[in-house]
């Protein structure tokens, strides 16, 4: 099966036999409703966070971000009490997140076909009510997120877990990003990666 765009043709080889994809950005059209999620916070304590930082550390957790932020710009915000409330504003949006195609239609068109996995940086509960407001909820028998208690991306650990979850070697696997931390766990994992962001196979020798 293939499923296009204006860019480059999205394939899944006949030797795969899992596919796990990222949520946020991957999935799901809600990085805008992230980063204005983000902007609040940061303007509710005095402080603007610049785009640039919040896309290179796109896909880790909130915490490990905010812990970051600390570290970039010498500051000293709570870590928890900061990440309880982007995570309070970044739920209120959520709901109108949409299916970012072709990789939403790729998820459809390989239900009952292929078995698959959500693999995500994101709380659980924001994860779900993601997928749900897209229509994909029910397409994942695996979803693991940063609730999981597994290391985060850009190690393999989650995408790992995915794959013995689902009974299929990591090898066998074909997984769908957007960042470049997940590209490097997926690659570490030993799956067969697609940055999202070019449509465009790779392979981790």
């Amino acid at each position: 099966m293939r499923v296009t765009d204006q860019r480059r043709a999205v394939d899944v080889p006949s030797w795969v036999r899992g596919l796990i994809f990222d949520c946020d950005g991957t999935l799901a059209d809600t990085m805008a409703l992230h980063y204005a999620a983000w902007e609040e916070t940061f303007a509710a304590q005095g402080l603007a966070c610049p785009l640039e930082f919040l896309i290179r550390h796109n896909g880790k957790p909130t915490d490990r971000i905010v812990a970051q932020y600390n570290v970039e710009f010498n500051q000293n915000l709570d870590v928890e009490r900061f990440t309880a409330d982007k995570e309070r504003r970044a739920w209120a949006r959520l709901d109108q997140a949409r299916p970012l195609e072709p990789v939403a239609a790729l998820a459809r068109q390989y239900q009952g076909v292929l078995p698959m996995a959500v693999v995500s940086g994101g709380t659980r509960a924001n994860v779900e009510r993601i997928l749900r407001a897209i229509g994909l909820w029910d397409l994942f028998p695996v979803v693991l997120t940063a609730d999981d208690g597994l290391p985060p991306k850009p190690a393999p650990d989650l995408f790992l877990e995915a794959a013995r979850r689902l009974g299929v070697e990591p090898r066998l696997c074909q997984a769908f990003e957007d960042a470049d931390a997940g590209l490097e766990a997926i690659r570490r994992a030993g799956m067969l990666a697609i940055d999202v962001r070019l449509a465009l196979v790779e392979t981790w020798s």
